[in-house]
């Protein structure tokens, strides 16, 4: 696992040409991905560690190979009020996605006509999901376990089955 140094933030400052727009759209599709905090038009943030640097320091070789310029910097943030701002916007991005899991699941659980087969289905289709959502994850908040226990009450135990699921 990487050192995080607290306080330290890996920015990513870009720019890219208007056209062609496919590396715009990739950019854009792989810095959400990674759960970026956006602080201004091409400029994002992610707490510091070697991991969020690497990351960085490969976008920033792909926007200059796609006729842009970018620099990553590590900096610290003035204040520790503004290092709570973007953890809290960052957390409240993942609870967004961890709430639709929990929902998706919640819906499954009820849903009787998928039966044990589509349930477990979309248990682990949401299983992948809730594990593409916790490597975006820097500041879990209480909606993530939330989500696991939704997505792992799929799963029926011997007491909860039906006698046709227990066949």
């Amino acid at each position: 696992m990487s050192v995080r140094r607290p306080g330290e933030w890996v920015l990513l400052c870009y720019r890219l040409p208007r056209e062609p727009s496919r590396p715009r759209i990739s950019l854009w599709r792989k810095l959400k991905r990674l759960g970026v905090a956006q602080l201004a038009d091409g400029l994002v943030a992610l707490p510091a560690d070697a991991r969020t640097r690497e990351q960085f320091d490969w976008l920033a070789e792909e926007i200059i190979e796609a006729a842009g310029t970018a620099g990553v910097w590590v900096a610290r943030p003035a204040t520790a009020a503004q290092e709570r701002d973007l953890a809290a916007g960052m957390a409240g991005a993942r609870a967004a996605e961890y709430d639709a899991i929990r929902a998706e699941a919640e819906t499954a659980a009820t849903t009787s006509s998928l039966g044990q087969a589509g349930r477990e289905r979309t248990q682990r289709r949401l299983r992948a999901e809730l594990r593409r959502v916790a490597r975006r994850d820097y500041f879990p908040p209480p909606e993530r376990d939330q989500a696991r226990a939704a997505v792992e009450a799929l799963t029926p135990t011997p007491e909860t089955a039906t006698p046709q699921e227990q066949l």
